[in-house]
C-alpha cells in the first residue's frame, strides 16, 4: 500500500509540475515580428524566413516570427524606434541606415575594397567588424550578424563605360555619407529616393542611372526602363541583423543561446545564398534583355582612393576593419 501510495504521490508531482511549466511565462508561443526594406525575391528576405522557421523550430514553435518585406512596418528610421519600443523584434537593416548611429558601419562602403560576396563575408567575421555590431546596444539595438546582397552595380539608361560618362548625370543612391561622396567624385549628382519611384522616375528621366545589387534588379525589373548594365562591382552590401535589446534583455540565457545560433546558422546560409545568386541573376537579366556595357575598371579605381583615404582617416574602427579586411 506504501508503495502505491509513493507511486501516485510521485505521478501527482509530475502532472503539477508539467501543469505549472505549461502556464509558466513564456511557455506560450511568441507572436514576434521581424521587418526589412527588400521585395520577397532579395536574399533577405529569405534569410529573413530562414530565421524565422529555424527559431521556430528550435524552440518547438514557442517563438513565431511574422516576417514584413517592403517596408510594411515602417521605414528603417521608424523600424529602429519600433524596436527600442520593444514592438518590434528583429530587422535586417542596411548598414548605410544604422551609420548615422554608429559611424564605423560606414567602412563597409568604402568603394574597391572588397572583390566579391565571399571576400565581403570573410571581413563579417573580422574582429571591426564584430566590435561594429557590439556598439549598436548603445542604440537599443543588438547585433548579431550579417547578411549579404549582391555587389554594387550601375545600370543606366545610356551606356556607362567609365566616370566621364556619369558627368552631370542623376543617379539613384543609397542615402548615405559615402555613397554622397563616391557619386560626386565621379561627376554624377547623386539622388536619394524610394524605391518605390525609381521606375517612374528613369521612364521621365528624371533618372539617368540606379546604384543597385543585382538581387534588387531582378526583383524590381528596373532594366525594362533602363537596359544598360556596368558591372562595377564597387561596393559591397550587406544588412546587419538586429534584435531589440529592450526584448532581448527579457529573454533567459537559453534563449539568447537559441537565437545566436539561429542568426549564426543563417547568416552563414545566406552569404553562400548571395555568392551563388550572383551568377544566376546576371543570367536573368540578361535573358529579360539586360546589356552588360565593358567599363574601365582603373579609372573607376583611381576615383576611389580619395573617398576610401577620407573615411579611413575620420574613424579609427573604420581604419582597423580597412587593414584586416582589403586583403582577406
Amino acid at each position: 500500500m506504501k508503495k502505491l501510495l509513493k507511486t501516485l504521490s510521485g505521478v501527482a508531482t509530475a502532472a503539477v509540475a508539467a501543469v505549472t511549466l505549461a502556464a509558466a511565462p513564456g511557455a506560450s508561443a511568441q507572436a514576434l515580428k521581424l521587418a526589412h526594406i527588400t521585395p520577397p525575391t532579395h536574399v533577405w528576405h529569405q534569410v529573413s524566413e530562414k530565421i524565422a522557421t529555424d527559431l521556430a523550430s528550435a524552440t518547438g514553435g514557442k517563438m513565431k516570427i511574422a516576417v514584413s518585406p517592403l517596408q510594411k512596418l515602417g521605414n528603417e528610421a521608424q523600424v529602429v524606434n519600433l524596436m527600442q519600443a520593444g514592438a518590434v523584434h528583429f530587422s535586417l537593416f542596411t548598414v548605410g541606415s544604422l551609420s548615422n548611429r554608429e559611424e564605423s558601419l560606414l567602412g563597409w562602403s568604402l568603394p574597391y575594397v572588397f572583390k566579391d560576396v565571399p571576400h565581403a563575408a570573410r571581413a563579417a567575421q573580422t574582429p571591426a567588424a564584430r566590435e561594429m555590431l557590439k556598439r549598436l546596444e548603445s542604440s537599443g539595438l543588438v547585433g548579431l550578424g550579417y547578411a549579404f546582397a549582391g555587389m554594387r552595380q550601375v545600370l543606366s539608361l545610356q551606356p556607362v563605360s567609365g566616370p566621364k560618362d556619369l558627368a552631370g548625370k542623376k543617379v539613384r543612391s543609397f542615402p548615405s555619407p559615402v555613397y554622397n561622396d563616391w557619386w560626386l567624385a565621379n561627376g554624377a549628382a547623386p539622388t536619394a529616393m524610394p524605391l518605390s519611384e525609381v521606375a517612374p522616375s528613369l521612364t521621365t528621366k528624371l533618372l539617368d542611372a540606379v546604384d543597385i545589387d543585382l538581387d534588387a534588379l531582378v526583383g524590381l525589373k528596373f532594366y525594362q526602363q533602363a537596359p544598360n548594365l556596368s558591372l562595377t562591382n564597387h561596393m559591397a552590401f550587406p544588412a546587419v541583423i538586429a534584435v531589440s535589446k529592450k526584448w532581448w534583455d527579457a529573454r533567459s540565457e537559453a534563449e539568447r543561446e537559441t537565437i545566436r545560433k539561429v542568426v549564426a546558422e543563417a547568416e552563414k546560409w545566406g552569404m553562400k545564398t548571395a555568392a551563388d545568386a550572383e551568377e544566376s541573376n546576371l543570367k536573368k537579366a540578361q535573358a529579360d534583355g539586360v546589356k552588360v556595357i565593358p567599363f574601365d575598371v582603373k579609372a573607376f579605381q583611381s576615383v576611389a582612393a580619395p573617398v576610401r583615404d577620407k573615411y579611413i582617416a575620420k574613424n579609427p574602427l573604420i581604419a582597423d576593419f580597412y587593414k584586416q579586411a582589403k586583403d582577406l
